[in-house]
């Protein structure tokens, strides 16, 4: 059977890369219209009525917009803004989080795709507090690096023409945008410090949640806990420190839906880092995107991927 997909905002980094994963597949017809009416709400209001699913990669509030515009049309919507990850009407697409999120993504109208450094902190939080190894209420801090393709167009353009610095780190507010996303999906009630960053590279990704250690809580318990999580699945994989080796390289998983975990320190002086490495535009946006309209059509959830 043949589905019919439409990428509402195609000619971003997000819409590009989708598209990128989608325009081969046999299985999928991909709606497009002419690039000078990409900003037309007829001719979206009809790609909309057209499509079997929409994919918005808008910035939030004109994927607000482009909600209220197929608000009365049948089609199903997954949205890679940040717009509708903390709203209960929508289902957040993290399908590894747990089977009855799985199921529900695949019966799901509205779908929220997961946000980058949300995706690599959740892998590794989530499954801890389940395990009873990190207290909702833990002060946390959690570090991060994205590629420049994270920050949009503007700072793509920077870094591209040689004006942007080799490293920085911002959101120093504890404002950013993930940070409501992490908690919802978390189940934190403690805002966790968070200290995201931009390196001279255009994308992948590394998230790092440093944790002290005790009894209870040692790196065998927190790798194990890890491990027995996302046991079995497709995209989520928990590796032996030794196999990462003694660095940590935030372009190891670009080109790919996979992300990898692992944990490192020492028991003897009570110290541990938990590191995700993801593909930012990857599991992190557009692999996630085609993972979560996979699951939403009833196919192999590794199509395309």
């Amino acid at each position: 059977m043949e589905y019919s997909i439409f990428i509402d905002g195609e000619a971003g980094t997000t819409g590009l890369q989708i598209r990128e994963r989608l325009e081969a597949r046999e299985d999928i017809r991909l709606i497009q219209i002419d690039p000078a009416r990409r900003k037309d709400a007829d001719a979206r209001r009809e790609a909309f009525q057209e499509a079997d699913v929409a994919i918005l990669c808008l910035p939030d509030d004109a994927a607000r917009e482009a909600v209220e515009l197929a608000s009365d049309l049948d089609v199903r919507l997954i949205d890679a803004s940040t717009a509708h990850r903390v709203d209960d009407r929508w289902v957040y697409g993290f399908p590894e989080l747990s089977d009855e999120i799985r199921d529900q993504i695949a019966l799901a109208q509205l779908v929220s795709n997961p946000g980058c450094y949300s995706t690599g902190s959740i892998a590794i939080i989530a499954p801890l507090i389940a395990a009873g190894l990190i207290d909702a209420d833990e002060p946390l801090a959690i570090n991060a690096v994205s590629g420049f393709t994270g920050g949009g167009k503007a700072l793509v353009a920077e870094y591209e023409d040689g004006a942007a610095p080799a490293h920085f780190v911002y959101g120093l507010n504890q404002r950013h945008k993930h940070i409501p996303e992490i908690m919802a999906h978390t189940g934190l009630m403690l805002q966790p410090v968070f200290a995201p960053s931009v390196g001279n590279f255009a994308q992948g990704m590394a998230v790092q949640l440093p944790l002290h250690l005790d009894d209870d809580r040692t790196v065998k318990a927190l790798f194990e806990a890890l491990s027995d999580h996302y046991d079995g699945q497709k995209f989520v994989r928990v590796v032996p420190a030794a196999e990462m080796g003694a660095r940590i390289v935030p372009t190891a998983m670009n080109g790919s839906n996979v992300m990898q975990i692992s944990v490192h320190g020492d028991d003897d002086n009570g110290c541990c880092m938990v590191v995700a490495v993801l593909d930012n535009l990857g599991k992190g946006a557009s692999g996630a995107a085609v993972q979560n309209l996979n699951i939403m059509l009833d196919m192999d959830e590794g199509e395309g991927l």
